[in-house]
C-alpha cells in the first residue's frame, strides 16, 4: 500500500506535489496551537488543509473567490464572538492561522505561494507568544527547515526536482545562518517589548491557589510538571527542612480556607516580628510562570529575594509577593534561616481571628474539643500540651494518608476524625486546625510546597506541582507561630523522606511503561530535566544583565546597551569586509568562468554523467545528450545552459550573449539529470 502511495505521488503533477507538502509543513506549524486556539478554529483549519490537499490530488479547481470572502466573514465573526475583540495575542492568533489556512485556497501562483511562505513564517513565531519550551523550540525548528525547503522548491525551474534536493539546501542556508543567529542572540539588546511579548495573566495555571477547598491539593498529585528548581550554595538542607512558604489561609466558611477576610485592620493583624538565628542557606530559584504574585521561598526570609525588575514584599505571614502576577520564567537568589520564631510572644487581641469557627459546620469536632478539655489528663493544658495530645491521636488512632479519600460532605473535619479517617494533607491540615481553634488554640493553614529532588545529572532540586503541600502553624505563648505538620503523624514518610503518593497509570500509559525498569525511567526523566533546564538557565534567562556581564568579561569597564549595539555593528562591519576581501582573493585566483565551468562538470559527474578531464561545455553537453537522451527535459535545460556559456566567452564580438553573473544564479536553479 505505501508502494502505492508514493507512486500514486510520483505521478502527480509538479504542482500538486508541492502543494501537498506545503500543507504537510502548515499543518505542523499550525499543531502546536491547537490547545490555544478556539475548538472552532482548529477544526476549521484541519478542515480546510484537508480540502486544499483533495484538490490538489484529484487535480480540482480551487473555489471561486465567493467562497473565500464568505469563509472570511464568517471566521471574522466567530473570532469576535470567541474573544470579545480582534486585537491582543489570542483574537490575533486565531486570525492569523485562519488567514493562512485560508490562503491556501489561493495558491494559483507563485506570488500566492510567497505569501503563504511568509505567513507560515509569521505563524510559526506566535508559538513562542504561548510557550518558549525546548520542545517548542525543537518543533518550530523542523517547521523553519520545511518551510526553507518549500522555499527553496518553489525557486527551481520547471520539472520534478526531487525535495531531498531542496532540503539540502535549505539546510546549509539554516547552517550558514546559524553564527549570524548567535551573534544576535548574544549581543542584541533585551529591551522590552521589543524583544519580548507580555504574558497573558489570565492563561496561566498555577499549582497553588489563593484558597483551598478541602480536595483541591490532592488533583495536584496528579500534575507532575515543575513548579520550580533550586541550586542550594554547599549542601542542602534536610528533605523534612524544604518548606517553601506559599499562601496562609486563615478564615474558614465551613467548606473554603481564604486568607484574612479583607479590611481586616492593620493595626490588629499580629506582627511578623521574625527573629532568626544560625547559619543561613543561600539558594537560587528558577521558577516557572504561575501568574501569581507569589515568590516562593524557604521558611523563613527576613530579606528580600534578589530578583531584577520586580520589588518584593513581605506579608506579616512572611509570604514574599511582588507587585504584579509572575507570567514568564523568573529567577531570583535568596538566603533564609531554618531557625526562626516569628509572631506575638504574647496574646494580643489579633489573634482572635486565629480561633474562629463558623456555626453550624463540624459539631461531633467541637463536641471532641469539649472532651478533650474535660478529660482529666488534660486539665490545665497549655497549647503545647493540647497539639501534642492531638498529634498522638492522629499517630495511634488509625489514620491513613490516601491520594483518594472520596469526596468529603459538608462537615469535612467530622468525616475525617470519625468516619473516613484518611485523608491528602488538606484534609489532614484543615481538620487538624479545626480541632485546634475548637480547643481556643489559635491556628492557621499554610500552603506551599514541601520537599523535591536533587537531580543527579545538573544537582538541582526539583520541586514539582506533586509536591503540593498544606500544614499548620499554632500560636505558643513565648514561642509565637510555630509550624506543626500534622501529615508527618500519619504518614512520616511523606516529609522525612521522598515517598510521594502516585496516581495510578491509565491504560495506555500502563501498557507503555508497564515494564520499564523504574531506575531507567528515573535516569531518563533526570536527564530530560536537566536538559530542560539547561535551557531555561542558559537561553530563557540570558538577560540584559548576563549581556552586560559578558560585555565586563572582555573588557568594558561600565558597559551599557548602547555598548551592545556598538558592539553588534562591529561585528557585522568586520563580517561583510572579511567576506568582501574572501570574494576578491578567490576571484584573483581563478577565472570565474573556469569556476562556472568546473562547477557544472562536478555537478554532471555526481549525477552519473562520464565528463572527460578538461572538456569544453559543448563537448560537456554532448556527451550529456549521449547519456541522458536528447528528450529529457532536465537535461535539455542544462545542455542550453552550457551552450551559453560557451557563447559568453566565444561570441565573435558584437554579438549578445548571457552576463556571467546570470549564468551563476541560472546553475544553481538547474534540476540536474538523476
Amino acid at each position: 500500500m505505501f508502494n502505492q502511495l508514493r507512486n500514486h505521488l510520483a505521478r502527480l503533477p509538479r504542482d500538486s506535489r508541492d502543494t501537498l507538502f506545503l500543507l504537510v509543513v502548515i499543518a505542523w506549524v499550525v499543531l502546536p496551537q491547537v490547545g490555544n486556539l478556539p475548538l472552532w478554529c482548529s477544526g476549521l483549519a484541519a478542515g480546510v488543509l484537508l480540502w486544499r490537499g483533495w484538490l490538489a490530488v484529484t487535480v480540482q479547481p480551487l473555489p471561486s473567490r465567493w467562497w473565500l470572502l464568505a469563509l472570511l466573514v464568517l471566521t471574522v465573526a466567530a473570532t469576535l464572538f470567541t474573544h470579545k475583540t480582534l486585537l491582543g495575542r489570542d483574537a490575533g492568533v486565531t486570525l492569523v492561522v485562519v488567514l493562512l489556512a485560508l490562503k491556501t485556497l489561493e495558491l494559483r501562483a507563485r506570488r500566492d505561494a510567497f505569501v503563504v511562505f511568509f505567513l507560515s513564517f509569521f505563524t510559526m513565531l506566535t508559538n513562542f507568544f504561548f510557550s518558549q519550551s525546548l520542545l517548542t523550540a525543537a518543533a518550530m525548528l523542523v517547521a523553519l527547515l520545511g518551510l526553507l525547503t518549500a522555499l527553496v522548491n518553489a525557486h527551481m525551474p520547471v520539472g520534478k526536482p526531487p525535495l531531498l534536493q531542496a532540503a539540502k539546501t535549505a539546510g546549509w542556508m539554516a547552517l550558514l545562518g546559524a553564527p549570524i543567529m548567535a551573534v544576535l542572540f548574544v549581543l542584541f539588546p533585551r529591551m522590552a517589548p521589543l524583544w519580548g511579548v507580555p504574558g497573558d495573566a489570565m492563561s496561566g495555571r498555577s499549582g497553588l491557589s489563593a484558597s483551598m477547598q478541602v480536595g483541591n491539593i490532592a488533583s495536584l498529585a496528579l500534575d507532575d510538571s515543575i513548579a520550580m528548581r533550586v541550586r542550594f550554595e554547599g549542601a542542602a538542607p534536610r528533605q523534612s527542612d524544604l518548606y517553601f512558604r506559599g499562601p496562609v489561609l486563615s478564615t474558614f466558611d465551613g467548606r473554603d480556607w481564604r486568607p484574612l477576610r479583607s479590611g481586616f485592620p492593620a493595626r490588629m493583624q499580629p506582627p511578623a516580628n521574625l527573629q532568626v538565628q544560625g547559619p543561613p542557606v543561600k539558594y537560587q530559584v528558577t521558577l516557572e510562570p504561575n501568574n501569581r504574585p507569589w515568590l516562593l521561598v524557604l521558611d523563613a526570609t527576613p530579606t528580600p529575594p534578589a530578583l531584577s525588575g520586580f520589588a518584593a514584599t513581605m506579608t506579616p505571614e512572611l509570604q514574599w509577593l511582588v507587585e504584579r502576577p509572575i507570567a514568564d520564567l523568573v529567577r531570583y537568589s535568596a538566603q533564609s534561616y531554618p531557625d526562626f520564631r516569628h509572631g506575638p510572644p504574647r496574646q494580643m487581641a489579633g489573634l482572635q481571628d486565629y480561633v474562629e469557627l463558623p456555626a453550624g459546620f463540624n459539631p461531633r469536632t467541637l463536641q471532641l474539643a469539649a472532651d478533650l478539655r474535660r478529660d482529666p489528663r488534660y486539665t490545665g493544658a497549655n497549647n503545647a500540651q493540647l497539639v501534642a495530645a492531638v498529634l498522638e491521636r492522629l499517630r495511634t488512632g488509625g489514620y491513613t494518608y490516601t491520594l483518594d479519600p472520596g469526596v468529603y460532605g459538608q462537615h469535612t473535619a467530622d468525616e475525617f476524625w470519625f468516619d473516613r479517617k484518611e485523608g491528602f494533607c488538606e484534609h489532614i491540615a484543615s481538620s487538624f486546625v479545626i480541632l485546634m481553634r475548637a480547643l481556643d488554640v489559635p491556628a492557621r493553614i499554610v500552603t506551599g510546597y514541601q520537599g523535591g529532588e536533587q537531580n543527579a545529572v545538573d544537582g538541582f532540586h526539583v520541586v514539582r506541582q506533586s509536591d503540593a503541600h498544606a500544614w499548620a502553624e499554632v500560636w505558643l505563648a513565648s514561642r509565637g507561630w510555630v509550624r506543626v505538620d500534622p501529615t508527618s503523624a500519619v504518614a512520616p514518610g511523606r516529609i522525612g523522606a521522598l515517598q510521594r503518593l502516585q496516581a495510578p497509570r491509565g491504560v495506555i500509559a500502563e501498557a507503555l511503561l508497564g515494564n520499564v525498569n523504574p531506575a531507567l525511567a528515573l535516569n531518563l526523566r533526570a536527564l530530560w530535566d536537566a536538559v530542560n533546564n539547561s535551557w531555561n538557565q542558559r537561553i530563557l534567562n540570558y538577560t540584559q544583565g548576563k549581556q552586560l556581564n559578558l560585555l565586563k568579561n572582555i573588557g568594558f569597564e561600565s558597559p551599557s546597551w548602547e555598548d551592545l549595539i556598538y558592539l553588534l555593528i562591529g561585528i557585522v562591519v568586520l563580517a561583510s569586509l572579511s567576506g568582501a576581501a574572501w570574494t576578491l582573493w578567490e576571484r584573483s585566483r581563478k577565472d570565474p568562468w573556469l569556476r562556472l565551468l568546473e562547477a557544472a562538470a562536478r555537478r554532471l559527474q555526481k549525477a552519473g554523467i562520464n565528463i572527460p578531464p578538461n572538456s569544453p561545455p559543448r563537448a560537456m553537453a554532448e556527451q550529456l545528450a549521449r547519456q541522458a537522451g536528447p528528450q529529457d527535459p532536465s537535461a535539455l535545460a542544462v545542455r542550453d545552459w552550457l551552450l551559453r556559456l560557451e557563447a559568453q566567452r566565444y561570441a565573435p564580438p558584437g554579438t549578445t550573449s548571457t552576463r556571467l553573473a546570470t549564468l551563476k544564479r541560472e546553475l544553481n536553479q538547474l534540476v540536474w539529470p538523476t
